[in-house]
């Protein structure tokens, strides 16, 4: 295994991580998804891997092993019949003591949208949870999931031109199963204190980097994405949250963000529409411009010369 790096590192594929673990490649025939058994990546034990940030989900069946994973500085213990996943985002690490029978799931959010369910969202919303801790269930509902696993990997190792379509299938089982058992009341946005805490940290952030963005320190104005990733959350959860608990969508706060700022450089700068409308991480001054007068039912210019600024 390669030396432990002490940054966090980022990796949008299974190949990409194992690859930079130095671990077996053979494994993975596919990026967008993959299933198999830990121990055949003949890792000797104990085995511990390095924080880092995953960008697909992960599900884990642990039929015989023991160890603990930290995931966004949460620890949580693995022990025989314990399932988990985890989704894009956040960052963890693993530490196997043993690893016995231990079966891995990885899976892109495109191979879900394509092969499982293109709302999956709208019927998995459990999907979209911060975290969900490893939970030992009993050994009939082990079974359970020991039984679909096995057919998944099965249809995985064949040559079936349907395996990926049947593996599909499969996989809304497991998700239903999921959700039978550990998810039926289930509802991501009502949680809480932590909600409120999700909402604040974004408008903390929304501010910080409007005003890096009007003093030049930031350049590029941050997507939907940049603030999941800011908080280790999945962008489709973090706009729920923010929907329900504000009643606008973070493209209304970006939007009515950027107007508040583009009006306060107009009144109160020299800087001209161009360099504004670069301050602001647009392109092209005329995107701006189209984007203030959608918003305002004025130009730029009209709006400053209303407010008598002198332009440059």
């Amino acid at each position: 295994m390669h030396h432990q790096d002490n940054e966090k590192q980022i990796f949008n594929t299974l190949y990409d991580q194992y690859k930079h673990l130095g671990l077996p490649l053979e494994l993975i025939k596919h990026t967008d998804f993959t299933v198999f058994n830990l121990k055949d990546i003949n890792q000797p034990t104990p085995f511990k891997s390095p924080l880092s940030r995953l960008n697909f989900f992960v599900f884990a069946f642990i039929k015989s092993g023991d160890g603990d994973y930290t995931i966004d500085e949460h620890n949580y213990k693995l022990q025989p019949r314990a399932i988990y996943f985890t989704n894009p985002g956040h960052f963890r690490s693993f530490n196997w003591e043993h690893i016995g029978d231990v079966y891995l799931f990885t899976l892109s959010e495109s191979f879900l949208k394509e092969n499982v369910y293109a709302n999956i969202f709208d019927e998995f919303s459990f999907l979209l949870a911060e975290t969900f801790p490893a939970r030992v269930v009993s050994p009939d509902v082990f079974d359970e999931f020991d039984i679909l696993y096995h057919q998944i990997l099965r249809e995985y190792n064949s040559n079936s031109p349907y395996r990926y379509r049947i593996i599909g299938n499969l996989f809304v089982v497991v998700l239903l199963k999921f959700k039978e058992y550990f998810w039926q009341d289930y509802n991501p946005i009502y949680e809480g204190n932590r909600s409120s805490e999700i909402v604040k940290n974004f408008k903390r952030l929304l501010e910080k980097h409007y005003r890096d963005l009007s003093s030049g320190i930031a350049e590029q104005a941050f997507r939907v994405q940049d603030y999941a990733d800011a908080q280790s959350l999945h962008p489709n959860y973090l706009s729920n949250v923010i929907k329900i608990k504000t009643g606008k969508t973070i493209s209304t706060w970006i939007a009515e963000k950027t107007i508040s700022e583009a009006k306060a450089l107009l009144q109160n700068s020299k800087l001209s529409i161009k360099e504004i409308a670069f301050r602001l991480g647009f392109s092209e001054a005329t995107h701006f411009s189209n984007y203030f007068k959608k918003h305002t039912d004025t130009s730029p210019v009209l709006f400053r010369k209303g407010y008598g600024t002198v332009t440059s």
